[in-house]
């Protein structure tokens, strides 16, 4: 994390958070903006930059920018000046990571999952690995910054609890942060998986759209909104739920929500890999699914085109509500490509009125990674490097350059 500071170092340090605030989230990327965006004098910028430089928190980048005369080198945070925990609950396994400020992965694993363990004997085995991870992470006394989840299941953000029925028995209103945070003591997130593969998309690939609709087909249906620039949860964190509705009919098959007609229950891979049971095959997963489609099975493709322009008709409702500039979409059943994606358009160039889909653009998601890794990685930097939560961040990185022995990781 650079250098030991000196005295006069860490004394312009403590003030200093409001500017590595406007570097961290991008709103000043020169000295130039630093003085325009923070209102303060040239002498007290340098002061608080130079402090910030000193302890390996801020670094200047080969990148430029052009000033007028010489071109001046952009600022940006150290990403090696701290690191996060970070972890993604699926149905049968869990992929953890400790990850830098970029964010990229330091180093990861992944440990298998029986949904049925409940909370507390999980959490405690995700609590052992992380340990290990921040190990071998942390060695070069970079400090914790927060641990962040992705959860498949509803998530209540603003307490960080899973509320009502889900994949995940036992663990709806389950206090996962304070388990954490008892731990570690540090900042913990936890959030749905289809809003932090949302987040990614818009942050890692799609930066210029600020209205997204993130569509994720796989097991389940879901979807996340990104809504001038920021992440769309609603008043509960329910946002986005359009597996869940509902298009009654004579023989509207059972979701496993417990209700009839769900678009999940009719356009899900589990509900595709259902209905090709029924005719034969052996499937049981998504991936089975894509298995047969990629095998150019007749009764697959049938099913997969089908399963779009049902999800197609959830997904005009939504474009009609909100009016996105852009439509991603992702997931296992993804991989179908046009097989699935004609549907979706198919229906909703049908429904939409002209105005909604004149400048809108359906595409397919082209991520191969962990995305809900790196969706949780970006919530967690966002909130942390916040003007809200600088202060407290500064707290700690003070505490650990006063105190060089001071560890987060318990």
């Amino acid at each position: 994390m650079g250098k030991m500071p000196n005295s006069a170092d860490l004394a312009a340090l403590e003030n200093a958070g409001g500017i590595l605030s406007l570097i961290a989230t991008g709103a000043a990327s020169s000295r130039a903006e630093l003085l325009q965006a923070s209102g303060l004098s040239r002498v007290t910028v340098t002061q608080r930059l130079n402090a910030l430089m000193a302890c390996g928190l801020v670094r200047e980048t080969e990148r430029t920018l052009p000033s007028g005369g010489r071109p001046t080198r952009m600022l940006a945070v150290n990403a090696a000046a701290g690191f996060m925990l970070v972890a993604n609950i699926g149905e049968t396994h869990i992929h953890l990571a400790a990850m830098d400020l970029t964010p990229a992965v330091i180093v990861e694993r992944t440990l298998p999952f029986d949904i049925e363990s409940g909370p507390e004997a999980t959490l405690v085995q995700m609590a052992e690995a992380f340990a290990l991870l921040a190990s071998e992470a942390g060695k070069n006394d970079a400090p914790l910054l927060g641990i962040s989840l992705s959860l498949p299941t509803p998530v209540d953000f603003k307490r960080g609890r899973v509320v009502g029925p889900s994949v995940l028995p036992g663990w709806d209103e389950f206090d996962i942060i304070g388990r954490l945070h008892d731990r570690f003591v540090v900042p913990v997130y936890v959030e749905n998986d289809v809003n932090l593969m949302t987040i990614y998309e818009y942050r890692r690939n799609f930066p210029a759209a600020d209205d997204i609709l993130f569509v994720k087909i796989g097991t389940g249906i879901g979807s996340g909104m990104i809504a001038g620039g920021r992440i769309f949860r609603g008043a509960q964190g329910a946002a986005g739920d359009i597996g869940h509705i509902q298009f009654p009919s004579p023989d509207a098959p059972l979701c496993r929500c417990g209700k009839f007609g769900c678009v999940e229950a009719r356009a899900a891979g589990w509900a595709i890999a259902r209905d090709l049971s029924a005719r034969g095959f052996v499937a049981e997963t998504a991936r089975d699914v894509i298995d047969l489609v990629e095998q150019q099975k007749p009764e697959a493709i049938m099913l997969l085109r089908a399963a779009g322009r049902t999800i197609g008709e959830a997904v005009s409702d939504a474009v009609s509500i909100l009016n996105p500039s852009l439509i991603v979409v992702g997931g296992t059943l993804a991989r179908g490509g046009d097989f699935l994606l004609s549907g979706i358009r198919e229906l909703v160039y049908q429904r939409c009125l002209p105005l909604a889909t004149r400048d809108l653009s359906i595409v397919l998601s082209g991520s191969r990674e962990d995305s809900a890794i790196f969706g949780a990685a970006y919530l967690l930097l966002d909130d942390v490097f916040s003007p809200a939560r600088i202060e407290a961040l500064m707290k700690r990185f003070l505490k650990m350059k006063s105190e060089p022995r001071y560890l987060d990781a318990g």
